[in-house]
């Protein structure tokens, strides 16, 4: 069984006295220091962990960025998949993709085969976990994913990574959306509270634990957590390299006593090789060298270690900005 617990313009400003001032100013360079470029990450709905993620690269980018004249900007987007296509049209410069849809991706397979393969694709480097949590309506009475059927059950936003994975899952158990009477469509930040309200019976989701999102249903309506298992999992897992089955411990959220057996992937962080090798490495080196603070700004990276975070769930090759960093740094 393979493992991942525990194991991201120039602006030119010319100040002269005068039009041959001015002239000279645009013949030549400015000082880095007085250079400023802006990079952007994709990330997810603003309750998921990619936000968090996106957040605290560019909380770490931003610190010295009067050094290095780089501002990070984080922008709340449809998620991995959203992301992919708009790194792809060049309007973000690096984003969070589950390892599934960057393989996808890169290979021109599964909701990419028609766009076809994006050969440009580079991994950057690889986050937190993201099993994939099928939660419940107390009175609902679900005991596996199979009493589902017929009931009320939001599949996730199109364009996220949690969608094509519901989508790959429910292909492999030879089933569609008529396998629920409802199939929603709501984003991460609205099923907590649509399950609570009795809206749906149930939410299926990728993302790294602990979450806030899963904390809020399971301590304000006693959601449960059901397990994620059977011939069609143990085929996915063989399958394909980036799943691997996992379990979210027992007492992690309120109401939810036992382990909760299930699969996932790992949230990645990636970017084209149009990017510059220079703004990779420098956003590569504001989170390695200041990897004990970036692991507290989340619980989820609480575990994270640069070893695993350099080899596992990468599903495109590494940019050279990135790779440059880490064989300075003895990871690769």
């Amino acid at each position: 069984m393979r493992k991942f617990f525990p194991s991201s313009l120039n602006k030119r400003l010319a100040l002269t006295a005068g039009a041959a001032a001015m002239f000279a100013a645009m013949l030549s360079p400015l000082p880095a220091a007085a250079q400023q470029k802006f990079v952007s990450i994709g990330t997810g709905g603003v309750t998921g962990v990619y936000y968090a993620a996106g957040g605290a690269i560019c909380r770490l980018v931003n610190k010295d960025r009067a050094k290095h004249g780089v501002r990070c900007s984080v922008e709340s987007t449809g998620g991995s998949v959203f992301n992919v296509n708009t790194i792809k049209a060049g309007e973000l410069d690096l984003g969070v993709v589950q390892s599934d849809v960057g393989y996808n991706a890169y290979n021109g397979e599964g909701q990419f085969k028609e766009a076809g393969k994006f050969e440009k694709l580079r991994s950057v480097f690889s986050l937190h976990p993201e099993p994939f949590t099928v939660v419940a309506r107390k009175e609902a009475n679900i005991k596996s994913f199979d009493d589902f059927k017929g009931k009320r059950f939001n599949v996730g936003n199109p364009g996220s990574g949690t969608r094509a994975s519901m989508d790959m899952l429910l292909k492999e158990r030879g089933a569609d959306y008529s396998f629920f009477s409802l199939a929603s469509e709501l984003r991460p930040d609205e099923h907590g509270s649509a399950l609570c309200d009795g809206k749906i019976d149930g939410f299926f989701y990728g993302v790294g634990h602990p979450s806030a999102n899963i904390q809020d249903p399971t301590t304000t309506c006693a959601a449960q957590l059901v397990s994620l298992t059977g011939p069609a999992v143990d085929a996915l897992v063989d399958r394909y390299p980036y799943y691997a089955k996992v379990a979210i411990p027992a007492g992690l959220y309120p109401n939810n006593p036992n382990d909760t057996e299930t699969y996932g992937v790992l949230a990645t962080f990636v970017t084209s090789s149009d990017v510059p090798d220079e703004t990779v490495y420098l956003v590569v080196k504001a989170v390695f060298d200041n990897l004990e603070d970036f692991k507290k700004l989340h619980p989820a990276f609480g575990h994270l270690e640069a070893k695993d975070m350099v080899g596992n769930g990468l599903s495109a090759p590494l940019h050279p900005g990135a790779e440059k960093y880490f064989k300075e740094k003895g990871l690769l």
